[in-house]
């Protein structure tokens, strides 16, 4: 077979075959090149993308508009992990505001924003404002404080889990109003965090079936007998 006769093979790939097999690629670069070859591949690149449910850029080089192009395609999204990492995803404030005019942000189960130092309450507040199905938030490693904290509890009724690993800026105030509006709130982890005693009590007196994280954060058993150990 001619080469000729193997690049027009190619070319007569229906779009849903197309959009699958680029639905298979791990590499975002590798999706960008793959979108650059005709229009009937990026047509597929775009397809595929508005499939995805699960979206990861940790580990990969994006900033704030590379991050906001591929988002606004997934149509489908219901897990976003946008974790900074040394040579990876570095997100900030302006790209929160971009993500969060997504379509899919609204149906966003599970979002990471770990160690994103770039961010501040400002955009964290645009983002979840409109992620009203979020069921689980890792937003550990950030400057965020109680401002974050009190939109996330009016606008996530659904949340379970919750990560504040090193929010050393969010106090139990932040705290005690998450967990009086979000109901179905089963676990948070506050290592890093300077939670007074009196303060875990009163989470416990809310929500007695309540996992704090981690462990050490427990309090003693004669301080309040009849709460769960875990």
């Amino acid at each position: 077979m001619r080469e000729g006769d193997e690049e027009a093979d190619i070319g007569r790939l229906p779009i849903d075959l197309l959009a699958h097999i680029f639905s298979l690629f791990a590499s975002f670069k590798d999706l960008a090149q793959a979108s650059s070859v005709c229009r009937k591949w990026r047509q597929g690149v775009k397809e595929s993308l508005a499939r995805r449910e699960s979206l990861s850029f940790s580990g990969w080089k994006m900033d704030d508009e590379s991050t906001a192009r591929v988002v606004l395609l997934a149509y489908s999204l219901k897990d976003l992990d946008i974790s900074r990492s040394r040579w990876g995803c570095q997100i900030t404030d302006n790209g929160l505001n971009q993500l969060s005019t997504a379509k899919c942000i609204a149906n966003l189960s599970s979002v990471s924003m770990w160690g994103s130092t770039g961010i501040t309450d400002k955009g964290v507040i645009q983002l979840i404002s409109r992620a009203t199905s979020l069921q689980h938030l890792n937003i550990g490693g950030t400057f965020i404080t109680d401002a974050s904290l009190f939109a996330i509890a009016d606008s996530c009724p659904h949340l379970k889990n919750i990560i504040l690993w090193g929010c050393r800026h969010v106090t139990d105030k932040g705290l005690l109003m998450l967990v009086k509006k979000c109901g179905k709130l089963k676990s948070i982890n506050v290592w890093g965090m300077r939670v007074p005693l009196d303060s875990i009590i009163g989470l416990l007196t809310i929500s007695p079936a309540l996992q704090i994280q981690p462990k050490g954060m427990l309090l003693p058993d004669h301080a309040y007998q009849g709460w769960p150990v875990y």
